[in-house]
């Protein structure tokens, strides 16, 4: 039986109509972490990927998470076995892997996250944060239930099989990535594109069809209600490096009209 205080959460939210209503933290620091948990948000996204945000940065940020109801949700800039091996063992449940594109990609990402047989995780739970150094003696019975694996599609050849990853079994979700997507659909700086966004609605479509959760990434509420509307179950509505910057800006406009304004930059996702 699944320890009550390992239960991942998240991953059954995901499994609610409703959406969860995430931040994506971009700063990678613990007082950004600390402060955005604090703020509410079901979800945190880690971002591994397009910030300096590191392994031992991202022990951080868990660390002052920890005390708060939100979910992590760990992204490192590759998804291999080792960097999820790792990502685990700091005591990650749930994870975002960035460029798949294949149904057999899906596969692989799915084995780095269980123990063998099932699986290829390394083994080391005893020195491991995710099993509180060793205390947690039944956590190699339950640790594979309680992953949850969220797939990042971002490009015209994931888009084409979008409905393999979605259907391999051991993924939970799947996020449609705007911004490389639009490039890979030949609309560099354009996520908003219509082309893009109806690319972006058929596959929510199909996610949602193979019984797993659609989810993206949204920098103005206008877009994230539109895909929440189409049946997003986790939605990133901003980004913590984001927000700062618009809000200096419009403090530093508010009192030097002549300033950037930021009201009239393009939003995009």
């Amino acid at each position: 039986m699944t320890t009550p205080s390992y239960v991942n959460q998240f991953k059954r939210m995901l499994k609610e109509p409703k959406a969860s209503i995430g931040l994506w933290l971009a700063l990678a620091d613990s007082y950004s972490a600390e402060i955005s948990a604090g703020a509410g948000f079901d979800f945190l996204v880690l971002d591994g990927e397009h910030s300096p945000l590191d392994l031992r940065t991202m022990l951080a940020e868990l660390q002052s998470i920890a005390p708060f109801p939100t979910h992590p949700v760990l992204r490192r800039a590759i998804g291999d076995t080792v960097a999820i091996k790792q990502m685990l063992d700091i005591g990650a449940q749930n994870l975002l892997i960035p460029m798949v594109e294949t149904g057999e990609q899906a596969a692989q990402m799915v084995a780095a996250t269980r123990y063998p047989p099932k699986g290829v995780r390394g083994v080391g739970a005893a020195i491991a944060r995710a099993a509180k150094w060793g205390p947690a003696h039944d956590y190699l019975e339950y640790a594979d239930e309680e992953i949850c694996l969220i797939l990042q599609v971002e490009t015209v050849t994931g888009l084409e099989n979008v409905e393999a990853i979605a259907r391999t079994e051991g993924v939970d979700g799947i996020f449609i990535g705007a911004a490389d997507l639009s490039a890979s659909m030949g609309y560099l700086g354009q996520s908003d594109h219509p082309e893009v966004e109806k690319a972006m609605a058929d596959a929510f479509a199909k996610i949602l069809a193979a019984g797993k959760a659609p989810g993206m990434l949204a920098t103005t509420p206008e877009t994230a209600d539109k895909f929440i509307a189409l049946g997003a179950r986790f939605a990133a509505v901003g980004v913590d490096a984001h927000l700062l910057s618009m809000s200096a800006r419009q403090l530093l406009h508010r009192f030097r009209p002549d300033a950037d304004d930021p009201s009239k930059r393009k939003a995009g996702y």
